[in-house]
């Protein structure tokens, strides 16, 4: 699987697969997208959105970062969250992390000298640790990394909150509700963590005045 012709070749398979069974698939498909989800996932492999909750193409709309980030000065991620409110009126904002994270593993070592571009991006989840610093520092390494792991998930629900994009939809009476799942490599499930909608209370310091 490391040759790139072969993905070429898988391609093909699976596109005279699809239209085997339904020959009007990929017609059907270009003509709009509709998604009611927007997946905030980690870049991680082994993590693919569509293929975990068995969507088919058109159903999700994808941003995927390290370590499923929500980053106030990170224009990819919210032209993503602007484009899937306003434009494609998705219902439902899933923030989706899992166990096993290379990248809060990584947050939680020394910095590494030669990847000055990751420590920037893995400081946002040091961050989450200092937080969190008394919960975590008693736990064995294993449920420390573990609990880290969900808590960045959490966090991040949070800071979507915290978004004008987020909180003018509300106020518009567009109800998205934001949603953090943690997905268990060992047995493929997905467990909800937060949930938070226009109803739940948001700390006044995060509050937009109009």
């Amino acid at each position: 699987m490391f040759n790139p012709d072969k993905l070429l070749l898988e391609n093909k398979a699976w596109s005279q697969n699809v239209v085997s069974r339904d020959p009007d698939f990929f017609v059907n498909l270009a003509k709009e997208q509709n998604p009611k989800f927007l997946w905030i996932g980690c870049s991680d492999s082994r993590v693919p959105a569509e293929t975990v909750v068995n969507a088919k193409p058109g159903e999700i709309f994808v941003h995927r970062n390290i370590a499923n980030q929500v980053i106030n000065t990170d224009f990819n991620c919210l032209s993503v969250l602007q484009y899937a409110i306003q434009v494609l009126q998705v219902k439902h904002i899933i923030v989706c992390g899992h166990y096993g994270c290379g990248g809060i593993k990584a947050a939680l070592e020394k910095q590494q000298t030669g990847l000055v571009i990751t420590n920037k991006w893995l400081m946002h989840i040091k961050d989450i640790y200092r937080l969190y610093q008394d919960e975590l520092s008693i736990l064995p390494s294993d449920k420390m990394l573990n609990r880290l792991i969900e808590l960045n998930i959490m966090e991040q629900v949070y800071r979507l909150a915290h978004t004008s994009i987020v909180q003018s939809a509300w106020k518009r009476g567009h109800k998205t509700t934001l949603h953090g799942w943690v997905y268990g490599l060992d047995d493929g499930l997905l467990t909800e963590l937060i949930k938070l909608d226009e109803t739940s209370p948001i700390n006044k310091i995060y509050q937009y005045t109009d």
